[in-house]
């Protein structure tokens, strides 16, 4: 199963996908590809896989992404590879992405489970946003207006939720992961046909 998780930048969106994926069993997070340079908290491999712009646009010619978009003046990617990898380990694969990239595999894969995490407020975002220390004064405010753009993609989502509680956030997000899992067209009843 593949569940497409968008937001904002600032929602909160990979951390409830790192939570998600450590109280899941069978749950593998997939780490993007990407231009942009580490932050300071970021580790390569870990966070995402920070290539130069040459290299991203060479895996782009050989086909290596299941999805890549330009965020934010960065190339941003899904490794096809490591999709592959994780589902022929029988893992389910959730992954964060724009919602440019949530569109592509949505159409790539109509089965895929998709969440829109949004903030409880304008307000809060730009909070989150400015607490991370990380960005110019211009860079968040170029982020403030995409994630106006971007929220207005919430209804092309089966689900939404309102990240204003992390830990209430985390548990509909598992929620999601657990119920969508029990689908009748994703359960093996095999035994039944013996």
């Amino acid at each position: 199963m593949l569940v497409v998780v968008s937001a904002p930048s600032g929602a909160g969106k990979t951390s409830l996908c790192e939570w998600v994926v450590a109280a899941v069993p069978n749950l593998a997070h997939s780490v993007s590809f990407t231009t942009r340079p580490p932050r300071p908290d970021e580790r390569d491999g870990r966070d995402y896989h920070f290539v130069d712009e040459g290299t991203f646009r060479a895996m782009v010619d050989r086909g290596d992404f299941a999805e890549w978009a330009v965020v934010h003046d960065h190339l941003y990617g899904t490794s096809q590879a490591l999709l592959q990898h994780h589902f022929a380990a029988g893992q389910d694969v959730i992954l964060d992405i724009d919602t440019q990239g949530a569109a592509i595999l949505r159409r790539e894969h109509p089965d895929a489970v998709s969440v829109f995490i949004v903030p409880p407020s304008w307000a809060m975002l730009e909070e989150r946003l400015r607490r991370r220390r990380s960005d110019a004064e211009a860079d968040v405010q170029r982020r403030l207006q995409r994630a106006r753009e971007e929220v207005t993609h919430y209804a092309e989502y089966q689900y939404v939720i309102v990240n204003d509680v992390f830990a209430r956030a985390a548990e509909e997000l598992k929620a999601i992961v657990l119920a969508e899992r029990r689908r009748s067209v994703r359960v093996d009843l095999g035994f039944l046909q013996a």
